[in-house]
């Protein structure tokens, strides 16, 4: 009898052995597998940053362009000028003077006022945007012609002037 007691112990403490080795093992993997975890959120974290970094860098390279233009810009707007042609007074005839005042006046305000007779009485064709439609007031300063493209329509208009 003493003999099956002291196999039975000697089983008991081999299992509670393996039980704990068992345990450890599993620790370890857990320890592991955490481990792992945390690399790959390492990873990831820094793979974000990069790519914040990226942004980042490319947000400020399209903010000094866009000014670097902007400065372009301001240096060729100021060097540009009127030309002294156009702001030169000229005298429209009695034809045109109809539509734009009989007053002389530079080129400039003289296609400004004809653009303004035409949208304010919406002579501008409807399909084609190109071609304006004449009245009774623009018909002699367009020659008789009832249809004229805008790009005629200056070329016209040089015709009645002085």
């Amino acid at each position: 009898m003493a003999k099956k007691r002291r196999k039975k112990k000697k089983k008991a403490a081999r299992r509670k052995v393996k039980k704990r080795a068992t345990k450890k093992k599993a620790r370890r993997k857990k320890k592991t597998v955490r481990r792992k975890k945390k690399a790959v959120r390492r990873k990831k974290k820094a793979a974000k940053r990069r790519v914040k970094r990226k942004k980042k860098a490319a947000k400020r390279r399209v903010k000094k362009k866009a000014a670097r233009r902007k400065v372009r810009r301001k240096k060729k707007r100021a060097k540009r000028k009127p030309s002294a042609a156009f702001m030169k007074p000229v005298q429209p005839d009695a034809k045109l003077a109809v539509v734009v005042g009989g007053s002389p006046l530079p080129r400039t305000q003289l296609t400004k006022k004809i653009w303004n007779y035409i949208k304010r009485n919406g002579l501008q064709d409807k399909r084609n945007r190109r071609m304006i439609n004449a009245d009774a007031k623009l018909k002699p300063v367009f020659n008789g012609r009832s249809k004229v493209s805008m790009f005629e329509m200056t070329k016209l208009v040089n015709k009645h002037v002085r």
